[in-house]
């Protein structure tokens, strides 16, 4: 009978682990130089990057190779020589999936600036519309090919070495041996409780943070951390200095008459003088970043009609976005509330009938509308607006003979808002006033769009999503003009997210900057607003123009009055959320873990008083607004 010594079954797992290792470091040092930042390579940087990467992966790749171990301890002497040909067959989908996965982390990387994250996870929930923008973007038949190929070229080579190995046959084992399996056996469990996810945030530099990560890892954590209660991850203050703290920022930025409830976010909105009846059209921008528009400084001419808005309306000059996806847009627009930690509201369970500007129209005799162009299941789009009060209008209310361009995320923007255009007139015609607010997808991988509208080619980069996309814009426009309702219409233009949420802060300030037009002649005269504001200030800035006077649960305030003397914003990007105030941004993460720094250089500041101040209030911001989801508080009050 054969007799295998248990050290060369040891030398199959050793070298799959190696192979593991060593394939993760170049997709690291990969990502490296496809993020394009040369000072990334400085050793005194790379260095520890690639080493807390190697804990990642060693660890990653401890529980990896976990069944292989198992299948090497188990496996009969007799059979032996069978082992090498069904390992040979089982390396290669799982070296294939191993390469699939390094494609993926590229492509996300190009999307994200990230790691795999809690968007990764989530996207596993709409494969089609993920797959379908993957065959759209890229090129499959040559990316499956490479894969393919490189796939064979790494398997080829392991698999011969696996082989030889299991050819090795040797003395009896002796007993020792059982404590060296013992301890691979155990490995695994070791790993999963020593790995966590704040070791790779070594340094101030979020890009380098995240390439010292492991892609596998990280999906894995965002999947378990994926819904984060702030009261037991996040820095937090004594529930009533947190009320009486939110209680101070709410009263003291405003010289509106306030009553202050038991809730301190609640309050009476009083505008003197009578209500402005005019239509609100909304249109939230896909991934509109400040930069793209020629009124910022951008000289390749990509935003004309917007520029002409700008310059026919108000424009608000220094307005930030919540977060990097529409989902945080959507819920900052309509709920004015707090990005809070997690799923961005639109897709938490119980969030129907909640206080939104929605509501406020609806309460004044409007109709809340949502006019989206791609389906509305995704994201929870129709249930969340479905659920509070708006009218639902997706790409399944138009005819095939009306769509005149389709990608995976819906119809291009012009039919839109042909769309948009033609229930906005039925209620006009019916005398009934309406707040619609219009999403639209044009600007989005993989920016493909009629050809023919613009000077830039379909599919041939974001300058073309952002131009075809202002073109579709003014074409709603200059269509809308010749509607009766027009000149009774208030336009509101403004981004859900920008383009880039990546930088080397955690929360790059600059990269959150957003524009928002608000155009209607005859009611709104041109001007430029350079007030600090966050998107949560949108609605209640919005209702203010109109003179509107209710009852408020907003967190937000209205820019152009408590504004004024308030200036602040509030940003996330995944599990950071983020208060930005005279230069300062308080980043608060989970584990109570929070850093102070410069906004611009993201150097910590000293915890002088003023950093003290701004730690409190960031934290009575974040703190209530977590509670208040999960006691309801943020439900419509009882009348």
């Amino acid at each position: 009978m054969i007799k295998l010594n248990f050290l060369g079954r040891w030398r199959v797992v050793s070298w799959l682990l190696l192979v593991f290792v060593a394939c993760n470091l170049l997709v690291r040092l990969g990502l490296v130089a496809f993020n394009g930042d040369a000072s990334l390579w400085w050793p005194q940087r790379l260095l520890p990057a690639l080493l807390i990467g190697m804990v990642f992966d060693l660890g990653v790749a401890l529980m990896a190779v976990a069944p292989l171990t198992w299948l090497l301890l188990a496996w009969p002497a007799r059979a032996w020589r069978s082992l090498g040909m069904l390992l040979t067959v089982l390396l290669l989908p799982l070296i294939f999936l191993m390469v699939f996965v390094g494609f993926s982390e590229f492509t996300f990387w190009n999307e994200f600036a990230s790691r795999f994250n809690f968007i990764a996870v989530d996207y596993l929930i709409y494969t089609n519309e993920v797959i379908g923008n993957i065959r759209e973007s890229y090129n499959l038949p040559v990316l499956l090919s490479a894969a393919g190929a490189l796939t064979l070229a790494i398997w080829w080579p392991v698999a011969a070495r696996v082989r030889h190995l299991l050819r090795a046959v040797a003395i009896q084992h002796r007993r020792s041996h059982w404590a060296i399996w013992g301890v691979w056996l155990l490995s695994p469990v070791l790993a999963w409780g020593v790995l966590d996810a704040r070791y790779k945030e070594f340094s101030d530099n979020g890009q380098l943070n995240e390439l010292a990560g492991n892609g596998y890892y990280d999906f894995w954590h965002a999947f378990w951390t994926n819904e984060i209660d702030y009261d037991r991850f996040y820095a937090r203050l004594p529930r009533n200095k947190a009320l009486r703290a939110l209680a101070g920022e709410m009263a003291g930025a405003t010289r509106l008459p306030v009553t202050l409830s038991q809730l301190p976010f609640e309050r009476e909105v009083l505008n003197p003088g009578p209500e402005k009846r005019l239509n609100v059209v909304l249109v939230s921008v896909e991934s509109l970043s400040a930069e793209f528009l020629g009124v910022f400084g951008n000289t390749r001419g990509l935003t004309p009609r917007l520029d002409q808005l700008a310059r026919d309306g108000m424009l608000f000059t220094r307005l930030y976005a919540t977060g990097t996806r529409t989902v945080r847009g959507l819920e900052a627009l309509t709920l004015s509330i707090p990005p809070t930690p997690g799923h961005s509201i639109v897709k938490r369970p119980d969030n129907s009938h909640l206080f939104s500007i929605g509501e406020v129209f609806k309460s004044k005799g409007y109709e809340p509308l949502y006019i989206y162009g791609g389906y509305g299941y995704f994201d929870n789009m129709n249930a969340f607006f479905g659920g509070n009060g708006y009218t639902v209008v997706d790409r399944t209310a138009l005819k095939p003979e009306e769509i005149h361009f389709e990608n995976i995320w819906g119809v291009a923007d012009e039919d839109l808002f042909s769309l948009a255009l033609r229930e906005l007139d039925q209620r006009g015609a019916a005398h009934r006033p309406f707040f619609a607010h219009i999403m639209t997808t044009s600007n989005h991988r993989p920016f493909t769009y009629p050809e023919g509208r613009i000077d830039i080619p379909s599919k041939s980069g974001r300058d073309g999503g952002v131009k075809y996309t202002d073109f579709a814009i003014g074409q709603f426009i200059d269509q809308a003009r010749q509607r009766p309702w027009f000149k009774d219409t208030m336009f509101v233009i403004v981004a859900d997210h920008t383009h880039n949420g990546r930088g080397k802060q955690e929360l790059p300030i600059r990269n959150y900057h957003i524009p928002m037009i608000i155009y209607s002649p005859g009611h709104i005269q041109p001007r430029q607003v350079t007030t600090i504001a966050s998107q949560i200030d949108v609605a209640p800035t919005v209702l203010g123009l109109l003179g509107m006077s209710y009852r408020s649960r907003f967190f937000g305030q209205d820019i152009l009055k408590e504004g004024l003397t308030h200036q602040r914003a509030l940003m996330a990007n995944y599990q950071t959320v983020g208060y930005y105030e005279r230069g300062i941004m308080v980043e608060l993460k989970p584990n109570a873990r929070y850093k102070v720094v410069d906004a611009e250089t993201g150097k910590p500041r000293p915890m002088d008083d003023l950093a003290q101040e701004l730690l409190t209030e960031a934290i009575s911001y974040y703190q209530v607004a977590s509670e208040a989801y999960q006691r309801g508080d943020l439900k419509l009050p009882s009348r």
